[in-house]
């Protein structure tokens, strides 16, 4: 029987994780089955403990739920205790490890599919969420000239960075006119209605690369303020999707398939 894995949210019926997995599963030549799995608002620990009692190896887990997968592990990565979120559970002789792959999933798709080195550079990450707090720490270990954190909250935002011991600054989008940044990464949730953050004119650096997590058919809206601002490098979220798989995969398995061929493949069929 293949070994079975899965990914738990709500709404989940929407997620790629399964074609991605498959195809990690046939390149590295893994006998594994990979399906998506809803859990109810309240019912995470119940459906994982079901999935798990059935024989599963591990999960993906999306959202609402990686506060509370944080919760359930026995054991916690490094990386997953700094986010202080989980996004993927492994199984195994009977201990339930977390981990969370965001932030190297992020950092990959950066340093290698495009190709840009993050030492040295000065990075503005935008939002003070789950998913900013998920990348700091491996943005950090690639020891960028500066950090800064920008929220319509300030306090928020300073907040998560005292959390980082002082080593990103913090502040609120007014704080940001007159600055320039080589590259910044849109962690809030504002492309998903819509919207686009606050951002003052002119805070993209020559060169700068424009980095949004939103991934869907079609420009997001901070994309395309990237664009007027004559920003060449533009990228969406589809190659950290990826990338989380992949690093997840490995996690698994011990086995690093290639990210890269698979998101080309994602990509031809985002532009279909």
């Amino acid at each position: 029987m293949p070994d079975q894995y899965a990914v738990i949210g709500n709404p989940v019926a929407h997620s790629r994780s399964p074609l991605i997995h498959e195809a990690f599963a046939r390149q590295t030549g893994v006998d594994l089955e990979y399906r998506t799995l809803l859990a109810p608002t309240d019912g995470f620990t119940a459906t994982a403990n079901e999935f798990r009692a059935g024989g599963g190896r591990g999960l993906n887990v999306t959202l609402p739920f990686k506060g509370e997968a944080f919760r359930y592990a026995a054991f916690l990565s490094e990386r997953a205790s700094a986010a202080q979120a989980v996004n993927t559970l492994k199984f195994e002789r009977g201990v339930i490890f977390g981990d969370n792959t965001d932030g190297a999933g992020l950092v990959n798709d950066l340093t290698k599919n495009l190709v840009r080195a993050l030492s040295g550079q000065r990075i503005l990450l935008l939002g003070a969420g789950g998913a900013a707090r998920g990348v700091i720490d491996p943005l950090l270990q690639q020891q960028p000239l500066q950090l800064t954190l920008a929220n319509r909250t300030p306090d928020k935002a300073q907040s998560l960075a005292r959390s980082f011991g002082g080593a990103i600054e913090a502040g609120d989008y007014d704080a940001l006119a007159g600055r320039q940044f080589d590259v910044i990464i849109n962690a809030t949730s504002a492309s998903l209605a819509g919207k686009l953050p606050p951002l003052p004119p002119g805070v993209f650096a020559p060169g700068a690369l424009a980095y949004d997590m939103m991934y869907g058919k079609g420009e997001t809206p901070f994309l395309a303020f990237a664009r007027n601002e004559g920003v060449a490098q533009l990228a969406d979220g589809l190659g950290m999707l990826v990338e989380q798989a992949a690093e997840s995969f490995f996690v698994w398995r011990g086995l690093r398939p290639d990210g890269a061929a698979v998101l080309k493949q994602l990509r031809q069929m985002q532009n279909a």
